[in-house]
């Protein structure tokens, strides 16, 4: 059973974010709202904010003490492509960076509806890429992502796979977003446990993000793309979510494709649960094995070298 903090947490936060109609919502009203949430929330003890630009974009470096330089963790935020920045993730992020121990960057990459697909993409790529040619590594990079984020995250992968540049080490998926068409079958067996959404919420990310006839398009839907050669996965979703099945059914594919990947599946959790760090003890414990994950990545071959 979930703790009485998350049962809280829950109450309130579906409170919040079912007044929002959100077929009829303004957009900018709906980003201020994430922020607020995210102001709510305590940024990590000992990291650093630095704001910069990359690849012409706004972005943060969050930087624990002692995080060494040559790693990096890019984690793109959430929001159904529409939503999201700096202030309302940069919180929950500062402490994966601290628990992975090392600096993480959050660029602003374009929203939707003013920026459709694919100028997301083409902005983390970018992104990515700008990382390389400072000198970081693509080993020592772990791409991650939540909801929108999460399916960015592949579909920066896929980019930069077909396009033949060098991959990263791993990529950390929290409650991905990976079918716009919401054709797997938790839409339906967790429409009435979902706190925060509903199946035919998804049409209103689809007109706001991409035309009609690119919903099945692997960039758009990675559930549907060939997803052979793409590095490890670490995901964490929850178990009273519709977009329980985009999770499974993408695990289920790498394991297919030959690809490594680890699932969690948290039961009586909700979307991004992650995001309430500090308020209940299921946030903390899923960040905790974000954090031990990524360390596990490097820690072999540093003993080795030593």
């Amino acid at each position: 059973m979930s703790s009485r903090r998350a049962r809280i947490v829950r109450w309130i936060t579906s409170w919040y974010i079912r007044r929002v109609d959100v077929r009829n919502a303004d957009v900018y009203k709906i980003r201020k709202r994430l922020d607020f949430i995210g102001r709510l929330l305590i940024r990590a003890f000992g990291v650093r904010v630095e704001r910069t630009t990359i690849a012409g974009l706004h972005a943060e470096w969050l930087r624990p003490k002692r995080a060494p330089d040559d790693k990096v963790l890019l984690y793109l935020h959430g929001g159904a492509y529409v939503i999201g920045s700096c202030r309302s993730h940069g919180q929950m992020v500062s402490h994966i960076a601290r628990a992975a121990g090392i600096k993480a960057l959050v660029p602003e990459y374009r929203l939707a509806p003013e920026h459709k697909f694919p100028a997301a993409i083409e902005d983390c790529v970018a992104v990515y890429r700008e990382l390389l040619a400072s000198g970081i590594r693509p080993e020592n990079i772990v791409i991650a992502g939540d909801s929108a984020g999460g399916g960015l995250t592949v579909a920066t992968l896929l980019s930069l796979r077909d396009a033949g540049d060098p991959l990263p080490a791993a990529a950390v998926l929290l409650s991905p977003y990976l079918d716009v068409t919401a054709s797997g079958e938790s839409a339906t067996t967790r429409a009435d446990q979902d706190p925060w959404f509903r199946a035919e919420d998804m049409e209103v990310v689809v007109s706001n993000y991409c035309d009609a006839d690119e919903v099945r398009n692997p960039l758009v839907s990675p559930v549907f793309a060939d997803v052979a050669g793409l590095p490890p996965a670490l995901i964490q979703v929850g178990d009273d979510e519709i977009l329980l099945s985009d999770s499974t059914r993408f695990a289920d594919k790498l394991k297919a494709a030959g690809g490594t990947v680890d699932i969690e599946i948290w039961p009586e959790m909700w979307h991004v649960f992650q995001l309430f760090i500090g308020k209940m003890p299921e946030a903390r414990k899923a960040i905790d094995k974000i954090g031990a994950y990524v360390r596990d990545l490097y820690t072999p071959a540093e003993s080795s070298n030593t």
